[in-house]
């Protein structure tokens, strides 16, 4: 019909059944609508799963004709590129996860090339390495990172950059730290050990962690890490001073610290460490805390949740998930609980 208003492009997430997609996806269908937010991953999303109220797709990113053949049947205009190995599983598969971090990310950006996309692509602290400055490490500094993630990370940030710059293609991204959520279960990060101590304190009361107690690292919990996300491809193209690799934290903390606050809800609440030494080489080359200003400056940044509202909120949330599993595995089972 002449006149009639065009008709809004949709929203592709890939690795949407990851531990940033599962949670990303409904933040996305309830501001956008379900219809407009294609999930997408190289696993099929079992049903009842978030991912699968809406469209979804089983979609291989190092295969640029499936990237190309779901954005054009979808008349995709923005895609969040999740899909990617994490620290701890990349450095065991380095050779995988150059072939999926990078080459998805270039397949992705030619797509967006080519079919006029915006692009978000999610850095990390692993960017940085053991020579960049690791207090409040600044927005442009050095980045020589030692672990075949960081590799790929730094090079993503390049990539995204050249295919602003070269092809006018509108890429912009985020430096997450670690992220801590109820929804997905802990993955390869070497920071997961934070989300791993909550199902440990609520199962078991015990909890053997594989960094030493005092390892500082930036933290975010995962709402707000899903709005940051959505505010930065949401702002004025014409104030991003950096657009790609913001800096973004809400708290720097040690496992011993995030313990102490468990303890203050569950008393009996015990820690011991094993030092894994690989993720612990890892954390050490990692910056302690990031200097977050330009993403405050330039598009309004400021986390919701302090280190104490996130322990509290993380609790309450995760114990009502693991005891509605273990009722329906229960109902599964027979009724039966426990050894018998």
């Amino acid at each position: 019909m002449p006149g009639a208003p065009a008709r809004p492009r949709a929203i592709l997430v890939t690795g949407a059944l990851g531990q940033i997609g599962s949670e990303l996806v409904p933040a996305l269908r309830s501001r956008f609508g379900d219809d407009r937010v294609v999930a997408s991953d190289l696993r099929t999303a079992p049903p009842g799963a978030p991912q699968a109220a809406g469209p979804h797709e089983h979609l291989d990113c190092t295969d640029i004709a499936q990237i190309q053949d779901v954005i054009a049947r979808h008349d995709v205009g923005t895609v969040y590129h999740l899909a990617a190995l994490l620290s701890a599983s990349a450095e065991a598969k380095p050779q995988v996860a150059w072939s999926v971090n990078m080459g998805s990310l270039y397949n992705v950006l030619e797509a967006a090339r080519r079919f006029r996309c915006n692009v978000f692509f999610p850095s990390s602290i692993g960017a940085f390495g053991p020579t960049t400055p690791r207090e409040r490490t600044p927005q442009v500094t050095i980045q020589r990172p030692t672990t075949i993630y960081g590799v790929t990370k730094v090079a993503g940030e390049l990539l995204c950059d050249y295919y602003v710059q070269r092809f006018g293609v509108d890429a912009r991204g985020l430096r997450l730290p670690g992220l801590i959520s109820y929804v997905a279960p802990p993955g390869g990060g070497t920071t997961d050990y934070a989300v791993d101590m909550f199902y440990q304190a609520l199962r078991y009361a015990h909890y053997t962690c594989f960094l030493a107690p005092g390892t500082r690292l930036d933290m975010m919990y995962m709402p707000d890490a899903i709005r940051a996300m959505i505010e930065l491809m949401a702002a004025d193209a014409s104030r991003l001073s950096h657009r790609n690799a913001y800096n973004v934290t809400a708290m720097s903390v040690a496992p011993a610290q995030i313990a102490d606050e468990i303890r203050r809800h569950i008393p009996n609440f015990a820690i011991d460490y094993r030092v894994d030494p690989v993720r612990q080489a890892i954390a050490e080359s990692w910056p302690r805390s990031l200097d977050d200003s330009a993403a405050r400056k330039d598009w309004g940044w400021r986390p919701a949740f302090t280190l104490e509202a996130m322990v509290e909120d993380m609790l309450a949330r995760l114990a009502e998930r693991l005891q509605s599993a273990d009722a329906s595995s229960g109902r599964a089972a027979g009724g039966r609980h426990g050894p018998g």
